[in-house]
């Protein structure tokens, strides 16, 4: 049943991607490259920027996803080991190096992993939920793995995640091939690198969301990085398996989409998952353990019901012709936009809030609460949707 091989499909990639990604700030700082986190996290948005359209423009007219999504991870895989050993050597030129080429093949593989599981489903508003929801398992499990091995800062935590890779890319052999329709026309250079996607923007709820999923992510940018640290500062160690506590709820909020989308307008889902984000980041503010568990538990929900939402917005909402596009375009807002005034400047602000006693973290927070705050109004004003009964 082609379901199993998805499920497999996004529990490993979500285990590979948790063990690279939860455990960077402490790998980083154990290596004494704390210098370069704020450039190493944002080289995912450097990459953004080219590799998702492209390889979103080669799966939608010159190649197979699955064989695009192969390729890639077998390159992610090769990559994320080199950049765990260049972090071990300790160099930051070529540790930073490392990561920016891990980052320019790994940029694309999840967006072009949805649209071969879209592309399988019969109806997505119903089955993407629960499929989508295996992916938070992995990562669950990647972490606590992670934490298993004693790796949470360790670049061991890398070289299991270049192993999970090598796995995704077995299971490409496993999955429909579908092949991209055939053009007469010859393409544009425009066309070739994905370029073409940007005229999705025109439209009005299109281009909301594309903008609604970028601003988000620039507040989400800061939870990655800096609750780990602020995790240790309240005396908690294994951070990479506290972080998983999110997912929970993530997991849940999955579960619960596909009955959410057939009841409630696509708006006050998305604006739910805001809302939320915003007493995530109040929640931090406090500044006590327990407070900053119960946000941190808060991000799985307020992740999914805005950026999952969103994915399948773009199933349903865009010609099948355009869906790797529209979830490279995607991508790019995310985790380009987003992601690189995210990271950069969470960096500045987290700068701006080190004093000789240590964080004021009630003071970061609550900046990152009133973007949280801009955001949730903006989405509220500009958007408008369909009319009659429930839609996206």
């Amino acid at each position: 049943m082609i379901y199993a091989e998805f499920t497999a499909l996004y529990f490993i990639q979500g285990a590979a991607m948790g063990m690279w990604f939860v455990p960077l700030t402490n790998v980083l700082d154990a290596h004494g490259l704390q210098a370069i986190k704020p450039f190493a996290f944002a080289s995912s948005a450097v990459a953004a920027f080219v590799s998702p359209l492209f390889f979103g423009a080669m799966a939608d007219r010159h190649a197979s996803p699955v064989h695009v999504l192969r390729w890639l991870a077998l390159a992610t895989a090769a990559a994320m080991a080199l950049a765990s050993f260049a972090i071990g050597g300790g160099n930051p030129w070529l540790a930073l190096a490392a990561i920016q080429l891990h980052s320019l093949c790994s940029s694309p593989a999840w967006s072009i992993a949805s649209t071969v599981v879209f592309a399988g489903l019969r109806d997505a508003r119903s089955e993407f939920g629960p499929i989508r929801a295996v992916a938070t398992f992995g990562w669950m499990a990647g972490c606590w793995v992670v934490s298993a091995l004693d790796a949470d800062a360790s670049t061991r935590a890398g070289l299991a995640g270049a192993t999970g890779w090598l796995v995704v890319a077995g299971l490409t052999f496993l999955l429909p091939v579908r092949e991209p329709p055939k053009f007469n026309a010859s393409v544009s250079l425009r066309e070739r690198f994905g370029l073409d996607a940007l005229s999705l923007l025109r439209n009005r709820d299109h281009r909301v969301v594309f903008i609604t999923a970028a601003l988000f992510n620039i507040s989400l940018a800061a939870f990655y990085p800096y609750t780990p640290p602020h995790l240790r500062d309240l005396g908690m160690s294994h951070t990479a398996s506290w972080m998983s506590l999110g997912q929970i709820t993530e997991i849940a909020a999955m579960l619960a989409l596909a009955r959410m989308l057939t009841r409630w307008r696509f708006k006050w889902i998305i604006a739910g998952g805001l809302l939320l984000g915003v007493v995530r980041f109040g929640l931090s503010a406090l500044d006590g353990r327990v407070s900053l568990l119960l946000g941190l538990t808060l991000h799985g929900a307020s992740y999914t019901l805005v950026l999952i939402s969103i994915q399948i917005y773009l199933d349903q909402r865009v010609d099948s012709a355009w869906r790797a596009r529209a979830q490279a375009l995607m991508a790019l807002m995310v985790s380009g936009v987003g992601n690189l005034a995210g990271y950069l400047g969470s960096g500045w602000w987290f700068a701006q809030h080190q004093t000789a006693a240590g964080h004021d973290w009630t003071g970061f927070w609550s900046g990152i609460t009133a973007v949280s705050s801009i955001v949730l109004a903006y989405f509220l004003v500009a958007y408008h949707g369909r009319g009659g009964g429930p839609r996206l």
